[in-house]
C-alpha cells in the first residue's frame, strides 16, 4: 500500500426488489474477507429465498482467487433455484472472472442497472 492509497473497509449491503436481491460489495475480496461474503450469500439464500441474486462488485478494487471461488460456489449452490449474476467491470474484477472462465458459469454485467433491468423482467 502506498502512502496515497487508503484501504476501503469491507462491507456487504443488501437491497431487495421483490424476488430480486442485490448484494453490494465494497472493499477487497480476499482470503480474509471471502468468508464474510460467503456468510452474506448464505444468509440471503436461506432467509430471503430470492428468485434472482446479483453480486455487485463495482466497488471492489481487488478480487482474489478466494473471492472467485465464493462466487463459483454460490452459482453452483443456487443452480436452477434462482438466477445468479455478477456485476463486474474493469481489470480488477471482470478480467480475472473472465480469465478463469467463470463467465461460462454465470452472467457478468458491466453495470448494476443493466443487471437489474435484465433480471427484474
Amino acid at each position: 500500500m502506498t502512502a496515497d492509497s487508503v484501504a476501503v473497509p469491507f462491507e456487504v449491503g443488501v437491497t431487495r426488489q421483490g424476488g430480486l436481491v442485490v448484494l453490494t460489495v465494497q472493499g477487497d475480496v480476499d482470503l480474509v474477507t471471502a468468508p464474510q461474503l460467503t456468510e452474506s450469500i448464505d444468509t440471503v439464500l436461506t432467509e430471503l429465498e430470492p428468485t434472482a441474486l446479483i453480486v455487485d462488485l463495482t466497488n471492489v478494487p481487488f478480487l482474489a482467487s478466494m473471492g472467485m471461488s465464493v462466487l463459483a460456489e454460490a452459482s453452483r449452490r443456487i443452480g436452477d433455484a434462482a438466477v445468479f449474476a455478477v456485476v463486474a467491470d474493469g481489470p480488477s474484477t471482470a478480467r480475472p472472472l473472465t480469465m478463469m472462465g467463470l463467465d461460462q458459469h454465470f452472467v457478468i454485467y458491466t453495470d448494476l442497472d443493466a443487471a437489474v433491468s435484465a433480471l427484474a423482467a
